[in-house]
């Protein structure tokens, strides 16, 4: 299975849009986790992600539970300022899988406080306190893919 991308909670459709287009094409597998702030038919939404839609493995789960019985056992990174690891020293899989919070304010408490030891950090200037949400999905995607020597793209 390619890499696993999962927003929970995601709220703002033109940051999803553009987390789609990039998972299309870094051929990775997109995992929504509701409540989504947006309908997934949002004009912005649809506008950010081009003509890419169509192409999205997409999967909507209804809670972070069900997203984790569908991922199964596959080793999970939590990206949030609060992580200890920066993203370019953790070593990922091919399967792997990159979960990103809210824009607001990002992964639940108690989401972080169930999988200790996996939180990463995009490096940032002291007193930031974070990237753009789509932003930051492509570090982290192209990081994990650099590390395996781009399999499958050109």
């Amino acid at each position: 299975m390619p890499l696993q991308v999962v927003l929970v909670e995601p709220e703002i459709p033109p940051n999803t849009g553009n987390v789609a287009r990039t998972c299309v094409v870094a051929g990775c597998h997109l995992h929504l986790v509701r409540p989504l702030g947006f309908s997934l038919e949002d004009r912005y939404l649809k506008r950010a992600g081009l003509d890419y839609w169509p192409e999205v493995e997409l999967t909507v789960h209804d809670s972070w539970a069900l997203c984790l019985t569908t991922l199964g056992a596959r080793p999970l990174w939590l990206f949030t300022g609060a992580g200890s690891l920066p993203h370019a020293s953790v070593r990922f899989g091919r399967d792997d899988v990159l979960v990103f919070g809210r824009e607001s304010t990002g992964l639940p408490t108690a989401l972080l406080d169930a999988h200790p030891g996996c939180w990463v950090r995009l490096p940032m200037r002291p007193g930031q306190r974070s990237l753009n949400l789509s932003n930051a999905v492509a570090v982290a995607v192209y990081e994990a893919l650099r590390q395996h020597g781009f399999p499958g793209l050109v």
